[in-house]
């Protein structure tokens, strides 16, 4: 069970962090001034789908909590390095950003590293 949570884990990081980005590329640009940045973070905070992707982090965490009760956390900690590689891949195709060759070095090692830390 402790890898399901795992996976939840990962699953609902990533989910969070494509749907913030998502309706973060909707939104106007960051006011300057503090009183308008204030403003404008707290009607973010009101937005459902950013909404939505704060509440899967915060079930990411209580996820987490319990794969930290199944493995210690020097074992479980490497896999979450998977959200990097997952989020990469996922914003190339969901927003085109670009992967880098140095991306791509990136990837393979933390890859390399969740196999050798997971043996």
């Amino acid at each position: 069970m402790g890898y399901v949570y795992i996976a939840g884990t990962i699953f609902l990081t990533v989910f969070g962090q494509l749907l913030i980005k998502w309706r973060m590329d909707q939104q106007n640009n960051l006011p300057i001034a503090p009183m308008e940045k204030f403003i404008y973070m707290f009607k973010l905070l009101l937005d459902p789908f950013i909404l939505l992707g704060l509440i899967s982090a915060f079930v990411a965490s209580l996820l987490w909590m319990l794969v930290l009760t199944k493995f210690e956390l020097s074992y479980a900690y490497p896999f979450t390095g998977a959200t990097y590689v997952f989020i990469l891949i996922s914003s190339y195709y969901l927003f085109h950003e670009s992967i880098s060759w140095t991306n791509m070095v990136g990837v393979s090692l933390i890859v390399l590293g969740i196999v050798i830390s997971s043996r």
